[in-house]
């Protein structure tokens, strides 16, 4: 694409090289020694200006009719060095090279087809070469800067693709690891509730509408968050969401910890809470959001592994000190084998959130079988 700058370029070389080739052609009708009509210089000079402005389509085709043009026309040489000068810029070393091989070709022609052009003396052909190989420098040079240009362009426009790639997956598995906290805290509250009503086809009719209400409000809730993760996935545009660092709804904080605790109390697990924050409104979102998806996947573990046993979650700390999280799950008395089927990978996603968030992870069951979950995150 011809920019404003070529084409002001061009017209000015187009200038210089119609008052040279004017000058050339009334020096032959003062001399009357030329043995090619004027009129012929005149039409070949003529041509070789106009075709300044096909050299950046045509730049070797351009430099080879301008060589023959320059055997007859003295008015032509000019254009042969604006010739050498684009085929520097636009083509390869051979493609120069040989452009400069048929220049050079067409001087000795010159000297043959018009005995009464004047040879140049010793001095006089080493400045030219020097002006030609200057000439040819700077077109390389050129050349040269617009590929580093442009290989530094393509190379950031990689790293940008990259970025955006690693930014999109990182936004997946960040939506992956929302769908298993959320969703599997309802269904197992659903699975939990549907089974008791299974094994007590024979309950009071209170018990029967107070699990159904649960299914109910579980089913409801679980539905709504599927579809809040859905409508990322749906986004026209995801780089709205990975350039923002605050996930999409549900974002909970600590202060919904409380009604976690009380959905797993009707769920049947005896859960006993215990929070000494200081100043909870103060906690960052982050902190709390992430506390939350801990204490969320210690009260899931134990409704699927241990229900019905005791579990105790303490939360403690403060500002500069940090939030310690701890929930105790006792060994149940009859462990028998859950029928919720477990991942394996909410473990695996907390220490991911809690790495991310600069904190410490532990878990894992003691000498007498209680499983602890055990969570430091910075407060600064």
């Amino acid at each position: 694409m011809t920019t404003p700058r070529d084409w002001a370029a061009d017209t000015v070389l187009f200038l210089v090289a119609v008052g040279f080739t004017a000058l050339a052609v009334a020096d032959d009708v003062d001399r009357q020694l030329g043995t090619v009509p004027v009129a012929a210089q005149a039409i070949l000079g003529g041509l070789s200006c106009l075709g300044i402005w096909l050299r950046r389509r045509w730049p070797v085709g351009f430099a080879c009719v301008v060589i023959v043009f320059s055997v007859y026309s003295i008015g032509a040489s000019f254009v042969v060095l604006i010739a050498l000068f684009t085929v520097a810029v636009h083509r390869r070393l051979a493609a120069v090279g040989l452009v400069t091989a048929g220049a050079a070709l067409a001087s000795i022609a010159t000297a043959l087809v018009r005995p009464d052009t004047v040879m140049p003396k010793w001095w006089q052909a080493l400045l030219g070469i020097a002006c030609v190989g200057a000439i040819l420098a700077w077109g390389m040079f050129i050349r040269a800067r617009r590929q580093l240009t442009q290989t530094l362009r393509e190379r950031a426009r990689q790293a940008d693709e990259e970025r955006i790639t690693q930014a999109r997956q990182q936004e997946r598995h960040r939506i992956a690891r929302e769908m298993h906290d959320v969703l599997a805290h309802r269904i197992s509250l659903l699975s939990l509730h549907a089974g008791a009503l299974e094994l007590r086809p024979g309950a009071p009719a209170d018990e029967v509408t107070r699990a159904a209400g649960v299914i109910r409000e579980s089913a409801h809730r679980a539905l709504e968050d599927l579809r809040a993760v859905i409508g990322v996935l749906r986004a026209d545009s995801i780089s709205d969401h990975w350039a923002d660092e605050t996930p999409e709804p549900p974002q909970p904080t600590l202060a919904h910890i409380p009604e976690l605790v009380d959905e797993s109390r009707q769920a049947g697990t005896p859960v006993r809470l215990d929070c000494t924050v200081s100043d909870p409104p103060a906690v960052p979102s982050a902190v709390g959001r992430t506390a939350y998806r801990i204490v969320q996947e210690g009260l899931t573990n134990a409704r699927k592994h241990a229900h019905g046993a005791e579990v105790s979650v303490t939360i403690s700390g403060g500002r500069g000190d940090g939030i310690t999280l701890e929930i105790l799950s006792r060994y149940p008395i009859n462990a028998a084998a859950t029928a919720i089927p477990g991942s394996g990978n909410g473990i695996i996603g907390l220490a991911e959130r809690v790495g991310l968030a600069g904190g410490r992870l532990e878990h894992g069951r003691g000498d007498t079988g209680d499983f602890r979950l055990w969570a430091w995150l910075p407060w600064p």
